[in-house]
């Protein structure tokens, strides 16, 4: 089988990487790609943008693609997949329709509380001035959300009225966020620890995968500003078989149902942003694709083959396949670009990636990309805010932290920063 895979992140390099031990696969096309993807095993980066759906599908005729996975939320929302059908082309990934809980927010939460699924109160406005009066009535701070897709960073969480009054009028006036923030939420502010879950989808069948948790905050010890992940590991301590089947009938069925009966079945990745709260879990938000970083620790835990799970889905069969997960645990540790996640410098040479990898690593790339785009083999140097993500395994979650800070000890860049407590808060 060839295969187009899209995207340029970490967790396309985590699926590159997955897709590629199955036998079935001969060749990985990786649209954009990064630095590790241009050097892993029968892959093959074309210069093509995640958003370029023309190009995407025009490359896949070309190249006569026998599937197409899909790694970041902004081409499933733009209606990749729906394309690709029409076509006549196999892609993973849930149809436009259906993407809509992760690309609109005020979407989301309206089929949320039309189909009962726990989740904090809202208000959605598009007037900064209603907004503002609605949030000084409020005894309580609220949570901010730009409703359209905003690269992770549409959530605002004000430390008073009036720092929530101006973040408001920078969203809905100013357009902070552009077209994504033209429409805002007002919502509740949970209190609790957060668990993301995953599972697989045909459109009927739900195949959980295990639980992780990922570390939002840029410093040891939950400090400093948010990020799209510093980290995470899986499968999360606060998951017991009895909250993961909860989570199955109380969320992620009643999706599943929903999208059905609105003409749109769910077939790809359901990603459950959950909190842990004193009244019991509430949903935070839907993504329509793998998480990063939760995707460089969940996948590592899997045996079976991925593609046969994603071929599986795509035709209706999730149950006759169901997945094999390997015991223990995986952590993963991400190192980012000095400034970051504001402004930060690239172009730094990255050294010790086969040193850790002799440690038992496996090292994802996020931000990398080859000194000589050229050559292959080429050094590689940093090109984004978070540049690698480097996990480990081992039979609980304080080994495969351990095995992944032995790695990263052996990388090194100027600028690189990384916690120290990732998967293991006691060790600070």
């Amino acid at each position: 089988m060839n295969l187009l895979l899209i995207g340029s992140g970490g967790r396309e390099h985590a699926l590159a990487w997955k897709l590629s031990q199955s036998a079935q696969v001969e060749r990985i096309f990786v649209a954009p790609g990064n630095g590790g993807t241009a050097t892993a095993a029968k892959c093959e980066n074309v210069t093509i943008s995640d958003s370029d759906l023309a190009g995407l599908l025009a490359f896949a005729q070309a190249q006569a693609i026998d599937l197409t996975v899909v790694g970041p939320e902004v081409p499933l929302v733009a209606g990749i997949v729906d394309l690709f059908q029409a076509a006549g082309l196999p892609i993973f990934g849930p149809v436009q329709a259906a993407a809509q809980l992760e690309g609109s927010k005020a979407f989301s939460k309206a089929f949320m509380q039309q189909h009962n699924i726990p989740t904090g109160w809202a208000r959605v406005f598009d007037d900064f001035e209603e907004a503002a009066d609605f949030v000084q009535s409020l005894d309580t701070l609220p949570v901010l959300k730009a409703s359209g897709l905003a690269a992770g960073k549409g959530v605002i969480l004000p430390e008073s009225q009036d720092e929530a009054i101006h973040a408001l009028r920078e969203m809905l006036v100013a357009r902070s966020f552009g077209e994504a923030s033209a429409t805002v939420l007002v919502e509740e502010r949970l209190i609790g620890p957060e668990v993301s879950v995953l599972a697989f989808c045909d459109g009927v069948h739900i195949a959980v995968m295990p639980p992780a948790q990922d570390h939002k905050r840029l410093l040891t010890g939950d400090g400093g500003p948010n990020t799209g992940g510093m980290g995470a590991f899986a499968p999360s301590p606060l998951a017991s078989p009895d909250f993961l089947s909860e989570v199955e009938r109380t969320v992620l069925r009643p999706v599943i149902d929903g999208m059905a009966a609105n003409g749109a079945p769910y077939v790809g990745i359901l990603y459950a942003g959950l909190m842990l709260t004193p009244d019991g879990l509430r949903v935070l938000e839907f993504n329509c694709r793998f998480g990063d970083p939760e995707t460089q620790v969940v996948l590592p835990l899997l045996e079976s083959d991925l593609v046969d799970l994603l071929l599986a889905c795509i035709h209706g069969r999730l149950d006759e396949a169901k997945p094999i997960w390997r015991e223990g645990a995986a952590a993963t540790v991400v190192m980012a670009s000095g400034g970051y996640p504001g402004s930060y410098a690239k172009g730094k040479t990255i050294n010790g990636l086969a040193e850790a990898e002799e440690k038992g690593c496996s090292v994802f790339h996020a931000g990398t990309a080859l000194a000589d785009s050229t050559r292959a083999d080429t050094g590689l140097i940093t090109s984004g805010g978070r540049v690698l993500a480097v996990t480990g395994l081992g039979e609980d979650l304080s080994a495969a932290a351990d095995r992944a800070y032995a790695g990263l000890a052996h990388i090194h860049f100027d600028g690189a920063v990384w916690r120290t407590d990732i998967a293991r808060p006691h060790k600070n």
